[in-house]
């Protein structure tokens, strides 16, 4: 599932509005997910040690997105931009900061935006990983760690959705973004959508700078898009 492209003139898209403080009590959380990773090009379990930034092909995508959002200034509305402390997302956020919300905002890190705690694996590559630890299996068991002192599957979907409620909850009527990643925009909609609960796994696809918008209003939490990466077609 693809959300609205660029919208022409500025005008956010069909079914997206500015949200901005006073104009009602729908607040609109957009994740944005970062740009491709050095770890993720080469095979390396990204946690904290693990992660060194962007590749070059990853600063092209953050690039591409904050030539986007100059360009309709979807995001001009903002009032606060979180990341991750990944360096990944922390340059993804910091790449697209002076197109978000007038360019004044600072970027304020929160490690529950991360993606899920590797534990020991941190900095090994997958193929090392392979040989240490048994894959869990969180198809049939979600609450197995993914290696020792690392976090499960569940535990991940309920610490990351979390952090986006939280984030939520502070900045009633007001547009939010944070730069994160794949598996917190999966976590939350586990967690905002009945599509199951915390255990289940969507294996989705979520594409590198794509625009996830999220509205919470009186009646709850509404998709408005998932997975625009407009930006990036040729």
């Amino acid at each position: 599932m693809t959300g609205p492209g660029p919208p022409a003139g500025g005008v956010p898209p069909a079914g997206v509005r500015t949200v901005g403080p006073g104009s009602d009590r729908t607040t609109r959380v957009v994740l944005v997910r970062h740009g491709e990773s050095v770890c993720a090009r080469d095979g390396i379990v990204g946690g904290i040690r693990g992660c060194t930034g962007l590749s070059p092909a990853g600063q092209a995508q953050a690039g591409a997105l904050r030539d986007r959002l100059a360009r309709t200034g979807e995001l001009d509305g903002a009032t606060a931009l979180y990341a991750s402390v990944l360096p990944r997302a922390t340059e993804t956020a910091r790449a697209i900061a002076p197109v978000v919300g007038g360019g004044g905002l600072p970027v304020v890190e929160d490690c529950d935006l991360c993606e899920l705690h590797p534990g020991e694996a941190d900095g090994l590559t997958w193929t090392e990983f392979g040989r240490r630890y048994p894959e869990p299996d969180w198809d049939t068991d979600p609450t197995v760690p993914v290696s020792p002192g690392g976090e499960s599957w569940t535990g991940f979907v309920e610490r990351a959705s979390s952090a986006v409620a939280r984030l939520a909850r502070r900045h009633p009527g007001e547009l939010v973004v944070v730069a994160c990643h794949a598996g917190v925009v999966e976590a939350t909609l586990l967690a905002f959508l009945p599509v199951g609960g915390p255990g289940r796994r969507l294996k989705l696809h979520t594409a590198y700078t794509a625009l996830t918008d999220w509205e919470l209003g009186p009646v709850g939490w509404r998709l408005a898009r998932y997975n625009d990466a407009a930006h990036l077609a040729p």
